[in-house]
């Protein structure tokens, strides 16, 4: 994840075939070699293909952090319908590409007094980093953003639907059909040292774990990286899920702490970032590092697929009940998914999003900064009424790709891992955008 550390950002109601993980949508994960440039270079040697062993057996002997939970009841609601647009362009990679519909007034949207609060504190947290950040979606520049980032220092919160209206207007990227999932802040049962029933690794990042930015090598290739490590001459892929559960990075002192169930800190994992709760009731939080640049595989895909589960089981809740119901089964299944995330302690406020800032509960999401410039205020109409409202671009994710798609944060605690459990929602989304933005964009 390289610059900010961010929180993960897959939502969970799919967790399926989505790849992978915060901020590292520009690896390119088991990435061969063979040309870069024009100068032949030998292919990297790939590392033996792993074939999903059945891993170590770890208890799952339920804990305080473990206590039954079900995805929460979905709330239906009707969502506002799509804003009429041209086709998308084929071949179209940002928003600017995609193309904007003025949409309507801030004041005809029907945010709260509560929600429009929430999103003005957020938007507040994001100005250093919006106003100095390159937005790669075309849709705003720096300069755009500083009329209402100096008014927000100021505003008051109670009046804070007035800031919205009086500085931002909205639009409509490309369709603007929106899906939506939801992540949180898991806290589960850990140690920071290793003692009877805390015996799963949680690893820094490793030293021999390196990132190649294959842009310094190809302009074809900017922006487009890929991980490994270095095997005599060549540039092998790092180890997988299983190599590590079979001990790959034992005895190096990698170990930040140790967690209490193999199936919490895969879905742990999965957020890229959570509390430790310790033994004597501190709580550690820990933030996502960097990832072993193995693909993403959601296996509630592959177990649905296979049958083995039923529709509707496919939240974090369901897949976590089948893990537990046999765990020699569990711990095959997991080291299906061969990444693995790599943490670090993070002290202070948290978890971080890709800004660099705290995410706020049900007050951020995650987009795809290349159709949502990051920081700005996101509108969102579904058919589930508890994502509906006004939210603030703050994170990435791998798994988050293209106009329209977002991973609502829910903050921490059993609510928040009840709704983003088994949060999907459809419908639609509309950007607000500074008045200055709109201008440029839209010949009126």
């Amino acid at each position: 994840m390289p610059g900010p550390v961010s929180t993960r950002a897959l939502g969970f109601a799919l967790l399926a075939g989505l790849p992978a993980l915060s901020a590292c949508s520009s690896v390119i994960p088991d990435a061969g070699g063979g040309r870069v440039g024009t100068t032949p270079r030998p292919a990297p040697t790939p590392a033996p293909a792993s074939t999903a062993p059945a891993g170590p057996t770890r208890p799952y002997t339920p804990r305080p952090s473990e206590r039954g939970s079900v995805a929460a009841k979905p709330i239906p609601a009707t969502p506002n319908p799509t804003l009429a647009a041209a086709a998308v362009p084929t071949g179209a990679t940002t928003a600017a590409e995609a193309g904007v519909v003025a949409g309507p007034e801030f004041e005809t949207l029907g945010v709260t007094a509560s929600q429009a609060s929430a999103a003005l504190a957020a938007f507040r947290l994001s100005c250093p980093s919006v106003t100095r950040r390159a937005d790669v979606s075309g849709l705003t520049q720096n300069a755009d953003w500083t009329e209402s980032c100096n008014a927000a220092k100021g505003w008051r919160d109670d009046d804070a639907a007035a800031f919205f209206q009086r500085y931002f207007g909205t639009v409509q990227v490309g369709g603007g059909t929106a899906f939506v999932t939801g992540y949180y802040e898991p806290e589960i049962a850990g140690s920071r040292t290793k003692r009877a029933g805390y015996d799963v690794p949680i690893y820094r990042r490793p030293a021999d774990l390196v990132d190649v930015d294959l842009g310094q090598f190809s302009d074809e290739l900017k922006g487009k990286k890929i991980r490994g490590r270095v095997d005599g001459s060549n540039l092998v892929r790092y180890y997988d899920r299983a190599a590590i559960e079979r001990g790959a990075l034992e005895g190096r002192g990698l170990e930040i702490a140790w967690a209490a169930d193999a199936a919490e800190f895969f879905f742990l994992q999965i957020q890229g970032s959570g509390r430790l709760r310790l033994p004597d009731g501190d709580v550690m939080r820990i933030g996502y590092d960097t990832q072993n640049g193995r693909d993403y595989v959601g296996i509630g895909k592959l177990l649905a697929d296979r049958g083995e589960l039923k529709p509707g089981q496919t939240s974090m809740q369901g897949i976590l009940d089948y893990l537990r119901a046999d765990p020699v089964r569990g711990a095959a299944v997991m080291n299906e998914n061969p990444s693995w995330v790599f943490f670090r302690e993070i002290t202070g406020p948290g978890p971080l999003g890709a800004l660099g800032v705290p995410v706020t509960g049900r007050a951020s999401v995650a987009a795809d900064p290349r159709y949502v410039p990051l920081g700005a205020p996101v509108f969102l109409s579904l058919d589930r009424a508890e994502p509906n409202g006004l939210w603030i671009a703050q994170d990435t994710g791998g798994a988050i790709k293209g106009a329209n798609r977002f991973d609502s944060f829910w903050g921490a605690g059993n609510d928040a891992r009840a709704i983003a459990g088994g949060m999907s929602g459809r419908g639609s989304a509309l950007l607000l955008l500074p008045r200055a933005s709109i201008a440029r964009l839209i010949r009126r």
